[in-house]
Parts: structure tokens; C-alpha cells; sequence
């Protein structure tokens, strides 16, 4: 079974800096993108930043120039590293990964749990 868990979620005023973490652990033969989506109550989840394998990274416009998506030093790892934060980014914030268990399985997406991120003003 793979298993993704988040950290480094908080409380921060506005203008603060968190940086969140996402460790994927398990069978895990390669991984393909990995990604960091937000969702607050009584809306749709939406994707945050995306970083494939090879580096190419995506991020939603209400976050470009602030936020900062990259692979972490160990292997299966995702940081965000979010800046000049304001209290329309407060949200649960969930790690994404498209994990290949086996040499020529499927690739299938797994989630983690959130982490909540709270701006105050």
C-alpha cells in the first residue's frame, strides 16, 4: 500500500511564509507528477502546482510568483513553499502522486490526508 502524508501546515498571518512537505512511502517503483491541491468548504478542490518528472512545473495564476513547487531531497518527496501568503489562501491543502507500484504496472493516483493552512489578516 503507498502512502502519502503531509506537513507543515499552520497558522500565519498575511504576508507570512509555510512551507509544506509531502512524503510518499510504500511500493513504489517510479513516480510520475507530483502535485499540491487546495480545498476549502463548500468548494471544488482545485490544483495549487504540479511538478512532473522531469521537472517541468505548472501552477495555478492566483498563486504564480508566490508559491514554489520543487522535488525534495529525498526520494518521493514534494515541498511547497508558499510566500506572501493572504487569507484567500487558507485551505486544506493535499498532496497528490501518479505512483507505478511495479515495472509496467498502471500508473494510479494516490492522495494524502491534508494539511490545513491558515492566513489570518
Amino acid at each position: 500500500q503507498v502512502r502519502l502524508v503531509e506537513s507543515g501546515g499552520g497558522l500565519v498571518q498575511a504576508g507570512g511564509s509555510l512551507r509544506l512537505s509531502c512524503t510518499a512511502s510504500g511500493i513504489i517503483f517510479s513516480t510520475d507528477s507530483m502535485d499540491w491541491h487546495r480545498q476549502v468548504p463548500g468548494k471544488q478542490r482545485e490544483l495549487v502546482a504540479r511538478i512532473t518528472s522531469d521537472g517541468a512545473t505548472l501552477y495555478a495564476d492566483s498563486v504564480k510568483g508566490r508559491f514554489t513547487i520543487a522535488r525534495g531531497d529525498a526520494k518521493n518527496t514534494v515541498d511547497l513553499q508558499l510566500n506572501s501568503l493572504s487569507p484567500q489562501d487558507t485551505a486544506v491543502y493535499y498532496c497528490k502522486a501518479r505512483i507505478q507500484q511495479t515495472r509496467g504496472d498502471w500508473y494510479r493516483e494516490v492522495w494524502g490526508q491534508g494539511t490545513q493552512v491558515t492566513v489570518s489578516s
